[in-house]
């Protein structure tokens, strides 16, 4: 069966990471990226394996980036450069590849990925994250969990309504529920997501966030009303 990832490399680079994944018997390519913003829709559009990640992305590192995945899949590091290496281990990843990269180093990291699929070692705990990165133009912006009170779909964008401004995010509202913490925030609403510590009252089938007032649709008031804290 063939084992599925996304590919986020520099231009000058693709093609030699191109080349020795179609060498290699059981691999394809799902997505290739040029930021962190592609890789985020690859990975809530695709069921994906790998990853390769560069350490050097555009606006946000690869490290940064691995950080803040909530479930992230295996990742091989890239990078010219040696000083990574510890930090890329602490981070769990499967292998570190220093460029040029060799199809015959290319195959000792992916035979790693294999024996960590077929052993299936216990993980340590995933890093805390507290925050999702939201494309504004050219940059990745951070936003805090706790600063986000509810998200409004806009056809195939998303409007973050956090505590002090409203964002426009180049994603559809199933994907950005996707990044979110499902024990934090909770779909109310085909057009709506609610960050459920910023509700200030439900009246009816309203939920209300400071003056905001959010209808709740009628397959999801039944669960909303199941939620922890929620005495319905």
């Amino acid at each position: 069966m063939d084992k599925n990832f996304p590919f986020c490399k520099a231009v000058c680079h693709r093609d030699i990471i191109c080349n020795h994944i179609a060498a290699t018997p059981g691999l394809s390519i799902v997505k290739s990226c040029m930021n962190a913003s592609e890789v985020y829709e690859g990975l809530h559009e695709h069921k994906i394996d790998l990853i390769f990640l560069d350490i050097q992305m555009p606006v946000i590192t690869g490290t940064d980036f691995l950080r803040s995945l909530r479930y992230p899949p295996l990742v091989i590091f890239t990078t010219a450069y040696h000083n990574y290496a510890v930090e890329g281990f602490e981070l769990n990843s499967v292998d570190y590849l220093l460029k040029p990269i060799t199809y015959e180093r290319f195959y000792q990291a992916i035979q790693k990925v294999w024996d960590r699929q077929t052993i299936q070692p216990a993980q340590p705990a995933a890093p805390l994250v507290d925050y999702i990165f939201i494309k504004q133009d050219s940059r990745l912006v951070r936003i805090l969990f706790d600063q986000i009170r509810y998200v409004e779909a806009e056809k195939d964008f998303s409007t973050v309504f956090t505590t002090d401004k409203k964002l426009l995010a180049g994603m559809h509202l199933k994907m950005f529920e996707g990044m979110l913490p499902a024990d934090r925030f909770f779909r109310v609403h085909r057009s709506f997501i609610v960050n459920l510590s910023k509700i200030s009252s439900i009246n009816g089938n309203m939920v209300e966030i400071g003056q905001a007032e959010i209808p709740i649709g009628a397959s999801y008031k039944n669960e909303l009303m199941k939620k922890p804290g929620i005495a319905g």
